[in-house]
């Protein structure tokens, strides 16, 4: 698998992780802070959510190389990290952009003729 395709992968899987993690750091706040019955969750949480956060900006920074994103994309990208659940939005809003197409297997498709039934 290209170099391209695998970090594009990676990306979409660890924006939607990254988001998932700070749902459990929230909600391990929650029980030590409001609740105050527990740390276990910001001890367990914590830690994941930041290396899915580091794992997500260094894919973004690779994408933002490797994709040739323009500047604003890249800081949307990292800007996104920061705010609780941007990074599927910024997922979503990039694909939908084509900054997380396979340039090259777009490319390929699109010499294909359409088959005809």
């Amino acid at each position: 698998m290209p170099l391209r395709t695998t970090v594009i992968r990676a990306f979409r899987i660890l924006a939607v992780a990254e988001a998932c993690s700070w749902a459990a750091l929230l909600t391990g706040m929650y029980f030590k802070w409001i609740a105050g019955t527990t740390e276990l969750g910001v001890q367990i949480a914590g830690p994941v959510h930041g290396a899915l956060f580091i794992g997500y900006g260094v894919a973004a920074l690779t994408l933002w190389r490797v994709q040739r994103w323009p500047f604003l994309a890249a800081v949307l990208a990292g800007a996104s990290a920061v705010f609780p659940f941007a990074t599927i939005l910024f997922e979503r809003w990039a694909g939908r952009r084509g900054y997380l197409a396979d340039s090259r297997a777009d490319q390929a498709g699109a010499g294909l003729e359409p088959s005809r039934a």
